[in-house]
């Protein structure tokens, strides 16, 4: 992973910027499929790189719909050198937290489900697409989150699915990733 990580940024930071002065690293691939890791990998040993995860944006189970909103007011203001902001999901409490401040940086790294969303494609630098097979994300998925939560994965897994294929997500990446 490290090496794929290598390979995103050098590729990240060979293009022009493309949100204010810094630039957008879009990792998007259906859930369960490798896109946190892929992103931690991207982010280690580099203070000077936020991590955004698609999970604290989305209003549960259902907010997928709702993202492009959440999308624009966290990246409008990245786009003026000033900061974006974001209300943090609190999974376990059904409500948003806190606000979270992110500020301008070289490279932003914007992960999960819907990250590379066409309504932000003008400002993403670099879109890469993370990959696996089905019942591996599902494993996955009910690993992290307990079998319990089996019918919501799986509604999940048809939601995300028309929203990929609405957006064309996968034909737009600009580098695709194995999260086998």
């Amino acid at each position: 992973m490290e090496d794929t990580a290598a390979l995103l940024l050098a590729r990240a930071e060979a293009r022009p910027a493309s949100l204010g002065a810094g630039r957008l690293l879009c990792i998007d691939g259906p859930a369960g499929s490798g896109k946190t890791t892929l992103a931690a990998a991207v982010a280690a040993g580099r203070t000077d790189t936020p991590v955004v995860h698609m999970d604290d944006l989305y209003d549960g189970w259902q907010g997928l719909p709702r993202l492009p909103g959440q999308l624009a007011a966290l990246l409008a203001p990245l786009t003026r050198g000033e900061p974006g902001r974001y209300r943090r999901y609190d999974w376990h409490a059904g409500s948003y937290a806190e606000t979270v401040t992110v500020r301008p940086a070289p490279l932003l790294v914007l992960e999960g489900v819907g990250a590379g969303a066409r309504s932000i494609a003008r400002l993403i630098t670099l879109l890469v697409w993370v990959t696996a097979p089905p019942e591996l994300r599902l494993r996955r998925g009910l690993e992290r989150d307990g079998a319990s939560m089996a019918p919501q994965w799986e509604r999940w897994m048809r939601d995300e699915a028309e929203h990929l294929a609405r957006e064309r997500t996968a034909a737009r990446a600009d580098v695709v990733v194995d999260g086998s």
